[in-house]
């Protein structure tokens, strides 16, 4: 399927970004998982870190990342996020994992370890973390919150009925309790949460997926279009118009999220400092 008009993705700029990240040896989601608005980000300086390897044991039918047997963990990796970060000049950073269902905390050791060396460079920097679900394994999570990060995000993705098709080896009410159990324990971190509209979800699936999230204590909320990466990617089943995320923001908001990025292009990470600082200007991007 052909993009809409209303689904401009600028090329993309490096500026100097890439050039630091290689040579700092990290890798990012935004390569990784073939975002669209790589160009965006990388010409403005930034960049999400996608730690514990480029390899993911999961296989979701959404995501670009491959999946294949991964390699161990570097121990190096904490410290050359953290200097990459400081060489971009960062004061907010959102690190993000693959899925590691082979250790046995799922990578949250390294998610504390990573947030620490970030801090030991900028204690006052910001840092936003995005995990995947650690199989529900409460002191994992526990791990990563104790490290101290100002948001934690872990994303739906999707509406409960279409996991068997999306994320097949996920389980829905195991992601909301995630969230829920983050905002319980350690009520100051924001939590945030996503989803993608163009994969065959109805109005109500969705409005009930934003209804479990704010249930949950769920603070932040993003929305935007799946876009397929590669051809043996899931297919889009609906290319969702502009006017219709604008009303999923609008109702968020009556819901009493406090920042709902939602626009085509919207992505988790994306203009996360804007959200986390609700800044009034900054949410005329999102939409």
């Amino acid at each position: 399927m052909r993009h809409p008009e209303w689904i401009k993705v600028r090329a993309t700029g490096t500026h100097g970004t890439k050039k630091i990240l290689r040579h700092h040896g990290v890798s990012t989601v935004c390569e990784e998982a073939r975002c669209p608005n790589q160009g965006k980000c990388f010409s403005e300086n930034t960049a999400t870190f996608m730690i514990l390897g480029d390899r993911c044991t999961r296989n979701c039918a959404f995501c670009a990342v491959a999946s294949s047997k991964p390699l161990p963990v570097d121990p190096h990796e904490p410290e050359k996020v953290a200097e990459a970060a400081l060489a971009l000049g960062l004061e907010f950073v959102v690190i993000t994992s693959v899925t590691r269902d082979d250790l046995a905390d799922g990578g949250a050791g390294q998610f504390a370890k990573t947030i620490h060396a970030v801090r030991k460079n900028n204690p006052s920097i910001r840092i936003e973390v995005l995990t995947p679900d650690f199989t529900g394994n409460v002191e994992a999570l526990k791990t990563v919150l104790e490290a101290g990060p100002d948001v934690f995000n872990h994303n739906i993705e999707t509406v409960p009925r279409l996991y068997p098709a999306v994320r097949p080896v996920a389980v829905y009410m195991t992601s909301v309790n995630m969230l829920k159990t983050a905002k319980k324990t350690y009520p100051d971190i924001k939590t945030k949460s996503g989803i993608m509209l163009g994969l065959g979800e109805s109005e109500y699936e969705v409005m009930s997926v934003m209804s479990d999230l704010r249930d949950a204590g769920c603070d932040f909320l993003t929305i935007g279009q799946y876009l397929q990466p590669r051809r043996n990617n899931i297919p889009v089943v609906e290319y969702v118009r502009p006017e219709v995320f604008e009303q999923y923001r609008i109702k968020g908001l009556e819901m009493g999220f406090s920042a709902v990025a939602s626009s085509p292009l919207t992505r988790s990470s994306m203009d996360a400092h804007k959200m986390y600082y609700n800044n009034p200007q900054g949410q005329a991007t999102f939409s």
